[in-house]
């Protein structure tokens, strides 16, 4: 049972990291279709929170603000990654598209580009883009969500604090930074002046001179070279 003192140190806490919170929160909404209600992620976030206050263990070194923080955006994610984002066509044609993407990769030994994919998948070129437009439906999602669109029900949930859940989640990331490294010039420019920079589409279009309906068809494309490659490693 919590002590007195327990209870009033927890609301404390509570009280504090509930700008947090709202920070991660609003960070992530602007990136997100119009139908995510920021509420929605809020709440997710404050079990997020609730869930680090509970199982936070200072002898493990790391500190509560950063314990707190993962916690908070991976409770945000997992709300997203609950939602059903795209109708099941769609998800089989992205499938596909990773799996020609791979299979194409393996042989030619380097990125295979677009009128290669679009061939392996028998369909005309502007038919293969307008997959790649609908896999997205114009919005670029927080990476995570996007990389593991293509897992199929019951992926094991890498956020899990366990160590060897931590070690599974920091190899992970490492093959995503190889990943990244291996995507084709303008496509790894792309995912550097989103997820780094954090520039908007538009901005990101005037940058690769082209519109932000193709910037989010090229990144729909390097999310499937991403998801491909990360499938290779778990052979």
């Amino acid at each position: 049972m919590y002590t007195a003192r327990g209870k009033i140190e927890q609301a404390d806490l509570l009280e504090e990291y509930l700008p947090l919170v709202r920070r991660q929160a609003l960070s992530m909404q602007v990136r997100l279709p119009a139908s995510i209600e920021l509420d929605d992620l809020i709440q997710a976030g404050t079990v997020g929170l609730l869930e680090a206050m509970g199982r936070f263990d200072a002898t493990q070194g790391a500190s509560f603000a950063t314990f707190a923080s993962q916690r908070i955006r991976g409770a945000m994610l997992d709300e997203l990654r609950s939602r059903d984002w795209l109708p099941r066509s769609v998800r089989r044609n992205a499938r596909a598209v990773d799996e020609a993407v791979r299979s194409l990769e393996q042989k030619l030994g380097r990125a295979a580009d677009e009128l290669e994919i679009a061939a392996e998948l028998d369909m005309e070129l502007e038919e293969y883009r307008q997959l790649l437009s609908d896999t997205n439906s114009g919005h670029l999602l927080p990476f995570e969500v996007l990389v593991s669109e293509g897992a199929e029900p019951g992926i094991e949930d890498a956020s899990l604090d366990t160590p060897y859940h931590m070690l599974i989640d920091e190899e992970r990331r490492r093959q995503l930074v190889d990943g990244i490294e291996a995507l084709p010039e303008r496509e790894k420019l792309l995912m550097a002046l989103y997820y780094q920079e954090e520039l908007n589409l538009k901005e990101i279009g005037a940058v690769l001179g082209v519109t932000e309906s193709r910037v989010c068809q090229l990144h729909s494309q390097a999310v499937s070279r991403l998801r491909a490659r990360l499938a290779d490693n778990d052979v």
